[in-house]
């Protein structure tokens, strides 16, 4: 008997996976329906983004999962009529895309480009940088994103750290955790990436406390999600000149307001939320596998831990 998919993602996903999601569970041998509309008792898997209409689950008694479209869950998870499993979203290509932001923005300041592009007053300055083995980037948040990004740093010779709030193993990255494992990954690192995702523990995570464990003029490249950051701290922070620069992809309110200081601080780097985007082809093969999986009676992957939050 062919599962009922309730695609419930929003304006504009249905155009976007009715044709890659078909494909994708064709291949993976799942005999699906896959609709926009349906009696709620009838549904075995929604696809889901938070900004669609759908809020209340109680209805989808039948419901096996949720299968989110975006990594982040956090304008889901504590949705209290959620009570079917919850599984994020991680694409490949997500992946590929995070690590291509990371490591672009990571060379730029490590090799000084700005200097370069933006040099008005046409000055040859030949000062040549360190090489990237004598830089050291602090990953804050060592999961999927973070593992998969910090590896490319590694891989370009980078010195690099990780830091979780549990203790965490990552072959080949040395990790620390808590309160003292931050403040010694903040004091050395030159670079530091925000990919931690958004729970009550985490908001205003780097604050004015934590940013004045950083090394002067060190650089925060923020990816991860704009609750992470104290927006005043961090301001006051570039204007002492205890933070050299901050790229910055995400923020409390999207798009960015246009009277936001951010757009106008010569110390930032706005980057219109573009670090990672679900693709269609890839995020739908994992969504398929995991129908497949429902459907074989096999563990979901990326299942949502509600403890946790993520």
């Amino acid at each position: 008997m062919a599962a009922t998919v309730l695609m419930a993602a929003g304006p504009g996903n249905w155009e976007r996976y009715n044709a890659p999601l078909r494909a994708a569970l064709a291949e993976a041998g799942v005999a699906a329906d896959l609709v926009q509309e349906a009696a709620p008792e009838a549904v075995d898997y929604i696809v889901y983004a938070p900004s669609a209409p759908l809020q209340n689950f109680t209805p989808y008694s039948r419901c096996k999962a949720v299968l989110s479209l975006w990594a982040g869950v956090e304008r889901i998870v504590g949705n209290a009529t959620l009570t079917q499993p919850l599984c994020r979203m991680v694409d490949p290509a997500l992946t590929e895309g995070m690590v291509e932001w990371v490591t672009g923005h990571a060379l730029r300041h490590h090799l000084g480009l700005d200097r370069y592009i933006v040099n008005p007053g046409k000055v040859w300055d030949p000062a040549c940088p360190p090489l990237a083995r004598e830089r050291q980037v602090a990953m804050l948040g060592i999961g999927a994103l973070g593992a998969a990004a910090a590896r490319a740093l590694q891989a370009l010779n980078f010195r690099v750290c990780g830091w979780s709030r549990s203790p965490r193993e990552v072959q080949g990255i040395p990790c620390h955790h808590g309160q003292d494992g931050l403040r010694a990954a903040l004091e050395g690192a030159d670079i530091i990436v925000t990919l931690l995702p958004k729970t009550p523990e985490t908001e205003n995570f780097l604050n004015a406390e934590t940013l004045g464990w950083c090394k002067p003029g060190a650089v925060i490249l923020n990816p991860g999600r704009g609750a992470l950051i104290d927006d005043v701290a961090l301001l006051a922070a570039l204007d002492a000149g205890r933070i050299g620069h901050a790229t910055l992809d995400v923020f409390r309110v999207e798009p960015l307001p246009q009277d936001h200081p951010y757009w106008t601080h010569p110390r930032v780097t706005v980057t219109p939320h573009i670090a990672a985007d679900t693709r269609p082809a890839t995020s739908a093969r994992v969504i398929a596998e995991n129908i497949r999986r429902g459907q074989a009676g096999e563990p979901f992957l990326h299942q949502v831990d509600r403890a946790r939050g993520y």
